[in-house]
């Protein structure tokens, strides 16, 4: 499966404020504005399903879940997925696209996933 065809060069505008409406709830405000505008800046970078996965420790969603399973529809349609934007730390957060992740995984655990990285 050739991921390029799978995902959208650049995060989607909405998936920024969604991303800083998840982290303001873990984090001070400044901090959550300083981190999403380091992911606004960042270059995209890729990595694999399993691995995101993994650093995050959240649990893998069934390819059934609702949010999950429309992802997996629109892979299938021909259309593209955003990035994901993620947050370097201990447990690797996924500020904005968990549901995004585990339909790729679900596609297949190695699938490379571009991704938007900021640090704590």
């Amino acid at each position: 499966m050739e991921w390029t065809k799978l995902w959208l060069d650049e995060p989607e505008e909405h998936d920024f404020p969604a991303a800083a409406d998840y982290l303001d709830l873990l984090l001070p405000t400044d901090e959550v504005a300083r981190i999403v505008d380091a992911l606004r800046t960042s270059e995209t970078q890729t990595k694999k399903a399993k691995d995101i996965m993994r650093a995050s420790g959240l649990p893998l969603l069934p390819a059934d879940n609702v949010h999950v399973q429309h992802n997996i529809q629109k892979v299938k349609r021909g259309n593209k997925l955003s990035p994901v934007l993620l947050v370097r730390g201990t447990p690797l957060l996924i500020a904005d696209g968990y549901h995004r992740v585990c339909a790729a995984y679900h596609l297949t655990e190695d699938l490379i996933v571009p991704c938007r990285i900021a640090g704590l």
